[in-house]
């Protein structure tokens, strides 16, 4: 249940930045599909962390292309 309210806060940050979770966008490469400035992809990293009350490493920060990797390695962290 934990995961399902983590999920549903993390889906309102998405939407807040115009990321819809659904279809192919869910796998659209932040840069290169979506065409985030890093800027804009570190905000939204930030607040999902501050939203799930969690912090990522940097390194898999670095890492990080799509919404569901994200959301994926939120959830774990969490």
């Amino acid at each position: 249940m934990k995961n399902f309210a983590a999920l549903r806060k993390a889906i309102e940050v998405f939407r807040s930045y115009g990321i819809p979770l659904t279809g192919k966008k869910k796998a659209a490469n932040f840069y290169n599909d979506l065409r985030m400035d890093k800027i804009f992809v570190s905000g939204l990293i930030y607040e999902l962390e501050h939203e799930l009350k969690t912090e990522l490493e940097d390194e898999k920060i670095a890492r990080i292309q799509t919404p569901s990797e994200l959301i994926n390695t939120l959830l774990k962290a969490s």
